[in-house]
């Protein structure tokens, strides 16, 4: 894994989050915060966590407090400041990734969980993860709009990959 894959990824991540959070755009209010058949339970909820889990893991990354203490945490309810959060957390992750060097990607991050336990996990698979974890949870949202009347968008790598 080079820089250059990950500054792929940071992009296609900030592009497919564009479009699914634009079709988010078009529900109602009440049909964002629906109640739903989902791990978090509702579209905004699973939007917040995955913003959660970048905060938390750009923090390990960085080595700074994120100030996340639980992966359910609801950090915005209007879907608006969570486009304007989401926009921002994508912004930090190019610029985290714009500068890493392979000499960067060759440490291990050493943080600690939110019960406390000590981990340490190299750069690469740190970074893989948080991707990782976007996608799954993305594709948890793409599942909740199939019940709404908004179409999901296409969002898989291979769209974004041929539109650059």
């Amino acid at each position: 894994m080079t820089p250059d894959h990950f500054r792929t990824f940071a992009r296609y991540n900030a592009w497919a989050n564009d479009r699914l959070y634009a079709a988010c755009a078009l529900l109602p209010d009440a049909e964002f915060r629906a109640p739903r058949q989902a791990f978090f339970g509702s579209i905004m909820a699973t939007l917040n966590h995955i913003l959660v889990g970048d905060r938390a893991w750009l923090g390990r990354l960085e080595g700074v407090p994120s100030g996340i203490t639980r992966l359910y945490e609801i950090l915005f309810e209007d879907l608006a400041e969570l486009t304007r959060a989401r926009v921002a957390e994508d912004d930090r992750i190019r610029t985290l990734v714009d500068g890493l060097d392979a000499e960067a990607l060759d440490h291990e991050v050493v943080y600690r969980t939110m019960a406390g336990v000590e981990h340490r996990t190299p750069t690469p698979w740190v970074l893989s993860h948080l991707f990782n974890h976007q996608t799954h949870h993305r594709g948890q949202v793409h599942a909740l709009l199939s019940q709404t009347t908004v179409k999901p968008p296409p969002l898989d790598l291979i769209f974004f990959l041929r539109e650059r």
